[in-house]
């Protein structure tokens, strides 16, 4: 019997994409559902060429790449120096490749994209993308993430996926209008994702979880440890974005709380910010640890939507931030506003510049939020099952 293929970013070293796209391979072993995940190894050059020729003419134009090309250059410069910076992340890519080894059944290397094409005609009965922020115009220029390399006799699956922006260059609008409508059953993660689709091929999509929501806190018990990797009271604290007002934020709370700042720093790339602020700077901690850290924290401070939606299942108190503090093109700001509506907890996004007096006591009603949750996670796996069943007829609401 033919396998469902997952194309995810179960590689990336970071903690989110790691976590849902295990979520994705935990869903269908759920559904005792035959799968594997398409190792990128082989694919890998073709994809990266892709990615780099967007990035240098997109950098041209867009002040938020070249912010991250400024933090590159500035990751580099530190990497060559004699500091534990170097040794540190050496170390955390161990516990991700730990987690990637032990937790993912990957398929056989293809060594290009014909290869994979012909592979999934003749091993495949469907191929499900998802999720995360897999339609960046960057992973649209690389096509992969985009199913183009699938035969049309095979089942198409884009699951919860993400264009992780409210509105497109024009010529990632070109390329989605092509590959959007070869996609046989699509659904999104965000309000503006939906919105995307449907203008670009009349569709109407569902918005459903985020794969990790498929599972609720208990449930991710399995892949992590239950005695806490840190002892006491603390502040756990996931910052993506480089902002100061967020780290000053965590400060203040730590001044009034009187527990420790306990930080996962420079997760995806050199941030400045995180110099300096935590009382504990945590390296050697992999996607299990990650989940440890958020069940057994007393606050979770983050401008991250999976740091918060894990908050969420572990009934946590946080407050999340939004990464970017301007409205503009390139922002991924939408996800956590289509999160927080959907499980009622908008008053738990901040801009870090707001006294701590105001927010300290703010109450999180976690039965209601579980409430709205166990809703959205029944539509998703009703419509997840749908789209696998397969009736050979792109989905309408």
């Amino acid at each position: 019997m033919k396998k469902t293929a997952i194309v995810s970013c179960y590689f990336q070293p970071n903690y989110g994409s790691m976590l849902q796209a295990l979520a994705t391979q935990m869903a269908l072993d759920r559904l005792n559902i035959e799968n594997e995940t398409i190792c990128i190894d082989g694919l890998n050059r073709e994809i990266r060429r892709a990615k780099a020729l967007y990035f240098a003419k997109a950098s041209l134009t867009s002040d938020i790449l070249r912010a991250k090309a400024g933090r590159a250059l500035a990751q580099v410069r530190v990497g060559m120096g004699k500091g534990d910076y170097s040794r540190n992340m050496k170390e955390r890519l161990a516990r991700f490749s730990e987690f990637k080894e032990k937790w993912f059944r990957v398929s056989e290397r293809y060594s290009s994209m014909a290869e994979l094409s012909k592979a999934c005609a003749d091993r495949y009965s469907a191929v499900l993308v998802g999720s995360d922020q897999l339609w960046l115009p960057a992973n649209i220029a690389a096509d992969y993430y985009t199913l183009g390399f699938v035969p049309d006799s095979v089942n198409t699956i884009a699951y919860a996926t993400s264009f992780g922006q409210e509105t497109l260059p024009r010529g990632s609008e070109r390329a989605a209008m092509r590959f959007l409508p070869h996609i046989r059953h699509i659904s999104v993660r965000e309000r503006s994702g939906q919105k995307l689709v449907a203008k670009f091929t009349g569709r109407r999509v569902p918005v459903v979880a985020d794969p990790t929501l498929l599972f609720d806190g208990r449930e991710w018990m399995d892949v992590q440890q239950s005695a806490p990797l840190l002892e006491g009271n603390y502040i756990f604290c996931y910052f993506l974005g480089d902002n100061p007002p967020h780290r000053q934020f965590a400060s203040r709370l730590a001044e009034a709380t009187g527990c420790r700042i306990a930080a996962l720093p420079h997760v995806d790339e050199y941030v400045r910010s995180d110099e300096d602020y935590a009382d504990e700077a945590l390296w050697s901690v992999g996607p299990d640890g990650f989940l440890n850290l958020i069940r057994n924290a007393q606050w979770v401070l983050t401008d991250s939507y999976h740091c918060s939606a894990f908050s969420m299942q572990y009934e946590k108190k946080f407050f999340t931030f939004r990464r970017f503090n301007r409205k503009t093109t390139q922002s991924t700001n939408s996800r956590l506003d289509t999160l927080f509506e959907q499980c009622g907890l908008a008053d738990r996004l901040l801009t870090g510049e707001e006294a701590i007096s105001d927010c300290i006591n703010l109450e999180i009603d976690y039965a209601d939020v579980h409430r709205r949750i166990d809703r959205l996670r029944q539509y998703s796996w009703d419509y997840l099952i749908r789209a696998l069943e397969d009736s050979s007829q792109t989905d309408l609401l």
